[in-house]
């Protein structure tokens, strides 16, 4: 995802942390996931992978999948709406596609 998502968002209110800032650039999808369980983090993606994970019962604080075809505004908007929309519980193990 594009650092200027997590840009957005973060003059939204939204807090974010992209995989650069975390150190994880190099980490498995896996870990990537452990992490975000660790700090009830989700995981904002364009990577099919972690659907795949999901499918298979990988828990997770959430996925949100993005089709690549989408704007980065576009994106900003639709995930600000989302972090309004659903709580930290209501994200736990559940996939939403923007």
């Amino acid at each position: 995802m594009a650092s200027a998502v997590a840009d957005g968002l973060r003059r939204r209110g939204v807090e974010g942390v992209t995989v650069v800032e975390a150190d994880m650039l190099s980490a498995s999808d896996e870990e990537h996931l452990a992490l975000g369980r660790r700090e009830n983090r989700v995981i904002v993606t364009h990577d099919d992978d972690f659907l795949r994970l999901a499918a298979r019962g990988d828990p997770h604080a959430g996925i949100v999948y993005i089709p690549r075809r989408r704007s980065v505004g576009e994106i900003i908007r639709r995930l600000s709406g989302l972090a309004r929309t659903l709580s930290a519980e209501e994200m736990a193990d559940h996939v939403e596609f923007l």
